[in-house]
């Protein structure tokens, strides 16, 4: 029992140091905001039983403020991560150290002590929540290794997905919207770590 109890609390371990968060000095990492091009007449395609609608091609340098794994609802099929990313003022240590940054529920959320670090309408144009959708094994592994901290470059479409059971899920198309619909949902064709 001692060796069990020995090798659960090293593989413990292991796993928290592998998920520790990467640190940077202060100053804006990301300076530059998502880039998005709308599809016009897309062309719906179906994955895992689910049909795929392409909304605009999206690409994005950006700092992991979080990362959030799921694995139960219909989203968690598709979507086993959820990232929360910054770019902008939402990428410099100096503003993040004052922000306590959370995900639940398919959310992310800020908290902060005021004075506030930045204005709430700053944070929400230079961060978001979005949905994952590895387009193939490779993204989905690189998914899973992603930490706070790491600096990524993500390539793909937003899209909206739906069931034939009736089930939806809608992207954002904007970087400003607040509340329910206000995440991005992300076909990641390609990703890096920098």
């Amino acid at each position: 029992m001692f060796w069990i109890s020995a090798l659960l609390l090293a593989w413990l371990l292991a796993r928290q140091w592998e998920q520790r968060p990467i640190d940077h000095p202060p100053g804006v990492l990301v300076a530059e905001p998502p880039a998005q091009v709308a599809i016009n007449a897309p062309a719906g395609f179906l994955f895992e039983g689910f049909e795929i609608t392409p909304r605009a091609r999206f690409n994005l340098r950006a700092r992991v403020l979080s990362a959030k794994r799921y694995h139960l609802g219909m989203e968690s099929k598709l979507s086993p991560v959820d990232l929360a990313l910054g770019w902008g003022a939402m990428s410099n240590t100096a503003v993040l150290e004052r922000i306590d940054i959370r995900q639940s529920g398919r959310w992310y959320h800020t908290r902060y002590a005021y004075p506030a670090p930045l204005p709430d309408q700053e944070i929400i144009r230079h961060s978001s929540n979005m949905h994952m959708v590895p387009a193939h094994p490779d993204v989905a592994k690189a998914l899973k290794r992603i930490r706070e901290g790491d600096l990524v470059r993500i390539r793909g479409q937003l899209i909206d997905v739906d069931h034939g059971s009736g089930w939806n899920w809608r992207t954002s198309l904007r970087r400003d919207d607040t509340g329910n619909g206000a995440c991005e949902i992300v076909w990641v064709e390609s990703l890096w770590v920098e």
